[in-house]
This record gives C-alpha cells, structure tokens and sequence, in this order.
C-alpha cells in the first residue's frame, strides 16, 4: 500500500536503543533519529559522554524526556538485560535496536594477544548477540521491528590495517545478520547491516600520512561522514525498508564494489 511520502522517515512514536551513541557513527545516528521524531536511548560505557551527547541534542530542541542515558557495557548480560529492561519500564514499547557499539585494534597476529582478541570480540560481536537476545521478544511486538548492524567493509577486505580481531568480529556479525533475519522474520522483525568504509569520525584515528593514503584508495575522493552512515539507519529503520531483510548496506565511496 502507498504511503504519503512525507512520513515515510517520520520516526514519531518509535523507540530505539542505539549502542556506542556516546561518540562517532553511534551519536550521528542517535542525532538522526532524535531528529526524526524517535525517543531515544542513548547506550554506551561512559556516563559522562552520553550526558554531554544528550546535552548537545536537547541544545538543538531535542525534548529531555525522548531521551535516556543508560550506561552499559554490551559485554555483560546483565547490563544489556538491565537496560532492555529500563527502556521498556519506561516508554512501554521498542521498535528499533542499533548495534553499533565495538571497539578496533590495529596490528598483525603476532601482536594481538589472547586478551586483545577476545575484548574485542566481546564487544563487536558478543555484545550484539547479548543486545538482540535481550531485545527480541519486545521487537517482535512492535509493528515492524528493525534491528540494524553496523559492520565494516574490514568484513568484506580483511582491511587495511585492522586488526583479526576486528575483522574477525565484523564478519561473525554479519553472518549473524543473516541468521538472525531468518529466526526474527516470522516475527515481523527485519534485521540488516549498514558496511561503513573509512569514516572520518575519530580525528586521532589515523595519522596525516594513514589518512591520505586510505582517501587515495576511495573512488569517491574523500572519507565518509557520520551522518552519511546514520541516513542509512534511518532508511533501514523505515517503512521504506519493510521488505528488505538479511542484507547488508555499503557505504563506502566506492572502495569495494559488489
């Protein structure tokens, strides 16, 4: 059925959880969606930066109560259920899950160490599981439920410099898309993943030099913007994307094609 297409990114009345927001790609898409009319909760490890994120929407007439800080670590069971729990006591319902909460590491195998690894897959991939776990039954309630992955295009490449660690995870969290979106479809709930390419949403990430050869690499001529990423969210997260499932989105200027 057609839809007026004024309200087709109109996130009124829907709840999302967005992890990582505190920073980078996670805050653009919590922006985003604040934006667009969603309440928001606003999940990532440290209370502080989330406070100064919800700070800086509501300077830009987000309201204070379409928002909630919720310090949590994706890692452990219990935070992740604890929150899920929260959001739920607190608006009622949830409709949107964005699992963007990780953490890279750089550097051959020899200098990842058994530590190294399994933080890192802890977060990148554990988390999600323990996030979509702990939130499926109240998306499977909503109409059209959306959990939305971002991944990386290190998945696809092994990278440029990332770490197996990191690769590794995003791969296992795009497998994890496609058979998640099996197990949630009879359910109502779509769930895809958004393949970032090189984003320019920590300044210190690379060196002067890194950057300018990772921009040569890109067809596109220059690095990704956050927003550019949280658009994408959006669209998934939309009546738009109701028929599109167990599929990955590249946003990456052209550095992989497929």
């Amino acid at each position: 059925m057609t839809q007026d297409i004024s309200q087709l990114l109109d996130m009124t009345g829907k709840v999302a959880i967005v992890t990582g927001a505190s920073r980078g790609i996670g805050r653009a898409i919590a922006r985003v969606f604040a934006a667009a009319g969603a309440r928001v909760a606003l999940a990532a490890r440290s209370a502080d930066q989330l406070k100064e994120v919800a700070a800086e929407m509501q300077s830009e007439g987000i309201a204070e109560d379409a928002l909630l800080i919720m310090p949590t670590d994706v890692a452990i069971a219990s935070q992740v259920e604890a929150m899920a729990k929260t959001v739920i006591d607190t608006w009622g319902q949830l409709d949107i899950l964005v699992n963007n909460a990780g953490l890279i590491e750089f550097g051959s195998i020899d200098q990842i160490d058994p530590e190294g690894w399994q933080a890192v897959i802890d977060a990148n991939l554990t988390g999600p599981y323990l996030c979509c776990r702990a939130t499926a039954p109240h998306l499977s309630k909503s109409d059209g439920g959306r959990i939305i992955n971002i991944t990386s295009v290190s998945a696809q490449t092994g990278g440029v410099s990332g770490g197996v660690n990191y690769t590794s995870s995003k791969g296992g969290l795009a497998a994890m898309t496609k058979s998640l979106s099996r197990d949630l479809a009879a359910a109502g709930v779509t769930v895809n993943a958004i393949s970032p390419g090189q984003i320019d949403a920590d300044p210190n990430l690379l060196t002067p030099e890194q950057r300018e050869h990772v921009t040569g690499l890109i067809p596109l001529g220059r690095l990704g913007e956050p927003e550019e990423i949280a658009y994408a969210a959006l669209f998934l997260a939309s009546p738009m994307a109701a028929y599109i499932t167990g599929t990955t989105i590249d946003v990456n200027g052209g550095i992989l094609k497929r």
